[in-house]
């Protein structure tokens, strides 16, 4: 039986893709756009936030797929000088925005204060309870596979870390290992 969504950890556009509105509520906005389909996504944002007349305060940052050290220093950059009504909006695949969203909550962004584009669903990062290593690849949740760390058989189990912004595996026969 699969766990109601919204009382797991997993943020229900890391599953689904997603292209909520701008948030328009702020005052200065960064937007990270990961790829083609994300600088799509923040094409249509820019405009919501021209439209409110206070684009002055925003700030656009165009990254590739796998930008993450752009995006990163992209964050770090704004929030340096951010101030009251800043805004961080990201778009692009979930992976990505888990893992600049991570970075966001480290540095004590609210989730109220983030808006989160998922272009694509298809991949994702699973952390290894037991070795601590990283699998990548074309990964559903429930799905199981081989730790590129340990070669454990791992479960994707129905949790986000916010910290880390990976999924959690973990060993699918860990019992029958156990009781051997």
């Amino acid at each position: 039986m699969k766990p109601a969504l919204e009382l797991t950890s997993v943020p229900a556009w890391a599953t689904a893709p997603t292209r909520p509105p701008a948030d328009t509520s702020g005052r200065y906005w960064t937007v990270v756009a990961f790829g083609d389909a994300g600088a799509e996504v923040a094409r249509a944002w820019t405009a919501e936030i021209a439209a409110t007349g206070r684009e002055s305060g925003l700030r656009v940052h165009a990254v590739d797929d796998g930008g993450d050290e752009q995006a990163r220093a992209a964050l770090r950059a704004d929030l340096a000088e951010a101030r009251v009504g800043w805004r961080l909006m990201m778009a692009g695949p979930a992976s990505a925005c888990l893992r600049l969203r991570a970075d966001a909550v480290d540095a004590g962004v609210a989730d109220d204060e983030m808006t989160v584009a998922s272009t694509d669903v298809g991949q994702r990062a699973v952390h290894c309870a037991h070795c601590r290593a990283v699998t990548s690849g074309a990964i559903q949740l429930e799905d199981v596979v081989p730790c590129a760390g340990c070669g454990r058989k791992l479960f994707v189990y129905y949790h986000v870390s916010r910290r880390q912004g990976l999924h959690l595996g973990f060993m699918v026969d860990a019992e029958g290992q156990e009781a051997s």
